[in-house]
């Protein structure tokens, strides 16, 4: 005989999610956030609108336990029918919402002491995500991307970057060397990582506000980028590999740079 599911407790609903004919209509208008860190932080951010939370039952009693009241129901599912929605690679841990995506503050709303990151066509939502991780620990104002050449801020990059959009917000750009122009006549410092440039990072001062400025692998920083910064730094290795993936260049550079503003 098969085992029976338990009761929902309070506010919780059970029901199937239903799977569109394509599944990139959840995206239209909204953002997918799946895995624990992603969707807790979601839901404790009260600036993210939200609209429909899958879960399981673990998912779910997980969620009660560590935040307590949530805003939004959850609907109990199976972790199959999560798993046809998000793909079986996705790492989903039993829970999936439906949200808003948040908006990214003006430039002229920026603290005189921002610190920011700006994103030169790095297009792979594992770096992009771990690099809004790293951000979020350091205590980044924003992050500056583009509107092409960039993942959006949804599934795997909100996976990887493990709850991180909820703290340090997007702003999306049309043209990036025109962004930092008009950076820098705002005063930021404008610093670009480059491992073939002549000053080591240990010798830049930068002063605030400062950003940021990181290339695609392989690529790096494109010449009118380049051109529209006020420094060109590298890391200074002393091993055999002289290069890093994007992420971690950025961690480095943020513990170089953002004490000594």
């Amino acid at each position: 005989m098969a085992k029976k599911r338990g009761a929902p407790r309070p506010g919780m609903r059970r029901g199937g999610p239903k799977r569109p004919d394509n599944p990139r209509e959840i995206h239209e208008g909204r953002m997918v956030l799946y895995g624990w860190h992603p969707v807790a932080e979601a839901l404790r951010n009260p600036d993210r609108a939200v609209h429909r939370l899958l879960a399981t039952e673990n998912g779910a009693a997980r969620l009660a336990d560590e935040i307590g009241e949530l805003r939004i129901a959850p609907e109990i599912v199976r972790p199959g029918e999560i798993t046809a929605i998000v793909g079986p690679d996705a790492v989903h841990q039993g829970l999936y919402l439906e949200a808003e995506a948040l908006a990214g503050p003006d430039f002229d709303a920026l603290p005189a002491d921002a610190v920011l990151l700006a994103l030169d066509q790095i297009t792979d939502p594992h770096n992009v995500g771990a690099i809004v991780r790293t951000a979020a620990a350091f205590g980044v104002t924003a992050i500056v991307t583009t509107a092409r050449h960039s993942p959006a801020a949804t599934g795997v990059m909100a996976k990887s970057a493990s709850g991180g959009l909820e703290h340090v917000p997007l702003i999306i750009v049309r043209n990036l060397a025109a962004a930092l122009i008009q950076l820098g006549e705002r005063g930021f410092t404008r610093v670009g990582l480059d491992s073939e440039a002549a000053t080591p990072l240990e010798e830049v001062a930068p002063k605030a506000p400062l950003v940021i400025v990181l290339g695609a692998e392989g690529k790096g920083l494109r010449q009118r980028t380049r051109e529209c910064c006020d420094v060109m730094a590298k890391i200074a290795f002393t091993g055999a590999i002289q290069s890093l993936n994007v992420s971690n260049a950025a961690a480095i550079t943020l513990y170089a740079l953002v004490p000594r503003r």
